[in-house]
């Protein structure tokens, strides 16, 4: 059925943390979806350190919770990305999984997402959302064969190549998908739709008779790496 983003997800931009800018250095700030996660392991590192003060055995929660509190400001990242150029570029940070040729022309290219990667993905064209569809599965693996069937959530866009089909699929760790967007939305390359906490995979079906541009094992950026060619 069609989802609406949840009204827990968004980060107003006078709330954002961004990271201080050096000449032309990429301002970051924190992902749209992350506050449910970040801001109660943010706040127990402060209080933990805070009573450091009264007694050095707090350093034994302090030191890990601030350790946790680095981790998530590095997993939820959102740098500002320069958009590639090309007709379809790439969704999300990672590493092209596989590449498969689809029974109606159509060819998959999924792109596996570590915790190390930057989680929001992207519009890979400019168009119209058409559907937002959210499907119960299972949390296996993104690696695995079988996570074809994960929890995930299904987009449809209305581009001058055609009906574009992106899913976001859940993995073990990840158990929450975080759409931008409505249907109906109007949406530039590039632009920021949605979120997987701590990774898994993202997939985007390329129209029949468009050649894919990249290879397994290729690293991708979102935003930036074009997946078809000329």
């Amino acid at each position: 059925m069609p989802i609406s983003p949840s009204p827990h997800t968004s980060v107003p931009d006078s709330d954002a943390l961004a990271a201080p800018t050096a000449g032309r250095r990429p301002r970051v700030t924190i992902a749209r979806g992350a506050t449910p996660w970040f801001v109660p392991t943010l706040a127990t590192a402060a209080v933990t350190t805070a009573l450091t003060r009264r007694s050095g055995k707090w350093a034994l929660a302090a030191v890990p919770a601030c350790a946790l509190s680095a981790g998530m400001l590095w997993f939820f990242r959102d740098p500002e990305r320069e958009i590639g150029t090309g007709r379809v570029i790439s969704p999300a940070d990672g590493v092209v999984q596989s590449i498969d040729a689809w029974p109606d022309g159509r060819t998959r290219v999924a792109i596996f997402m570590s915790p190390l990667n930057v989680h929001v993905n992207r519009a890979p064209l400019p168009g119209t959302v058409t559907s937002v569809e959210h499907v119960a599965g299972g949390f296996v693996p993104a690696f695995n064969k079988d996570s074809d069937q994960n929890e995930r959530v299904v987009w449809h866009f209305d581009t001058e190549l055609g009906d574009i089909e992106m899913v976001q699929i859940a993995g073990a760790v990840a158990r929450r998908i975080v759409p931008y967007v409505d249907a109906g939305t109007k949406v530039e390359q590039g632009d920021r739709i949605g979120l997987i906490r701590f990774g898994s995979r993202v997939d985007t079906y390329l129209p029949a008779g468009v050649e894919v541009g990249v290879e397994v094992g290729q690293k991708t950026t979102a935003g930036v790496t074009r997946l078809d060619r000329d």
